[in-house]
């Protein structure tokens, strides 16, 4: 007997599901900490500041590059661990994609940083090339940490969760999909578009590093402090380190209900010198809080208490969907300190959805006229607030991008596989 599509669909994602999990089997077996026999670390390699090298394969096939990325999770090598020893004073993490010229721009940044000697950098990739690499492994002036997002659609050129040419076409009717049987044709997003791989990445992500940073980076047990959020085409300011301390003493003595720092916002820099010492709270925006964010332990449990929200959600980015979850399952709507002279400035312009035309040398060039203005006004003794507006949700039209179940399940797994 011949099976009818919808059957047909309904046992794909079956298998699909089952296929999900044992991926995430597999990765938790790869990410496990060095324990010793009695569940403790072992001091020799807290951090993993041996000298070994990460020896990563980039001109193999896709199979071997996941085993050289399932490695470098396990092992967790840290750069520079000899040269700056101790506990870091700031931890930050830095979603990297394939802009290398833009990465090289942020370290430039990070380099003329203040007190960035007793920073640790982790970077978060999902593109896994030689030139990043080299870029990366180039940093001599504090420790650095490289994380490979595991599910990345290089990984995974034709299946999920990359492209799987059996899916669906993005704009197909569902009527249409349905009498071909491919394989996601009960699920298109609430617009009645198909899955597209590059566009649920980012989302994945950055729900990923988001948990492997808090659980499974052996460097950061014991630190208590926030950690910071930078994406590869970011640049920080020279008192950045600087300014971070004064909004943490800020928000524990003014602002206790505060529940983020956002150290950047996406304002002109004409008006730098002006609002250079000054803070303001405020309900938490996608469109305003959402670069150099300060994510506190704390903060991280409340979101992770919302993984099934955040998962099932159907818009492909992170920041709307964490914007509808201020005020829904978190029952309280998110509070932000935000410095109104940014200290983050992002320098992109091309990403996601503009490809073309990138102008990085425009790039570098805003970044010293940047500077040039701002530069009388650094290093603030002390902050003041202007202005305390109220935490409200903020209902907005969600994106789509995000109804396949297979991205649901895949993403509401990193976790549970605790």
């Amino acid at each position: 007997m011949r099976l009818r599509p919808a059957k047909k669909n309904l046992l794909v994602f079956l298998v699909v599901s089952f296929f999900v999990g044992t991926l995430l089997v597999s990765t938790r077996v790869l990410s496990i900490s060095e324990n010793d026999a009695s569940g403790e670390i072992n001091p020799a390699r807290r951090g993993s500041r041996s000298s070994n090298t990460i020896k990563f394969d980039f001109s193999g096939s896709p199979s071997d590059l996941t085993r050289s990325v399932y490695s470098a999770n396990h092992k967790q090598h840290i750069l520079n661990a000899e040269r700056f020893p101790g506990e870091p004073q700031l931890v930050l993490v830095v979603q990297v994609h394939n802009r290398p010229e833009y990465l090289q721009l942020l370290i430039n940044s990070l380099e003329k940083a203040a007190e960035v000697r007793s920073f640790l950098l982790i970077f978060s990739h999902d593109y896994f090339s030689a030139e990043i690499n080299a870029i990366v492994k180039g940093i001599t002036f504090c420790k650095v940490l490289q994380i490979y997002f595991p599910f990345s659609a290089q990984l995974y050129p034709t299946e999920f969760p990359g492209q799987d040419p059996r899916d669906c076409q993005r704009n197909l009717s569902k009527d249409d999909a349905i009498k071909t049987g491919c394989l996601n044709a009960e699920h298109p997003d609430s617009y009645g578009h198909y899955r597209e791989a590059s566009v649920t990445q980012t989302k994945h992500h950055w729900w990923w590093k988001l948990h492997f940073v808090w659980e499974r980076v052996r460097a950061m047990r014991g630190y208590g402090g926030p950690v910071v959020f930078l994406e590869e085409d970011n640049y920080i300011l020279p008192d950045f380190f600087h300014f971070y301390k004064l909004m943490l003493e800020f928000g524990k003595s003014s602002c206790r209900d505060c529940d983020l720092l956002a150290l950047g916002n996406h304002n002109d820099f004409t008006g730098f010198p002006a609002l250079s010492n000054k803070v303001l709270t405020a309900g938490w925006l996608s469109t305003k809080h959402n670069i150099g964010m300060a994510v506190s332990r704390e903060m991280y449990y409340k979101l992770m208490g919302c993984s099934d929200q955040f998962c099932t959600y159907d818009d492909y980015n992170w920041d709307w969907t964490l914007q509808h979850l201020s005020g829904t399952c978190i029952a309280k709507p998110i509070k932000v300190l935000v410095a109104q002279g940014s200290r983050v400035l992002h320098t992109g312009d091309c990403g996601l959805h503009q490809k073309q035309n990138c102008k990085p040398e425009w790039a570098s060039q805003k970044v010293e006229e940047t500077l040039k203005m701002a530069q009388g006004a650094l290093f603030p003794p002390s902050l003041v607030l202007t202005s305390s507006e109220a935490a409200q949700h903020k209902d907005h039209v969600k994106n789509g991008g995000w109804g396949d179940v297979r991205d649901h399940i895949l993403c509401n797994n990193y976790a549970k596989r605790l």
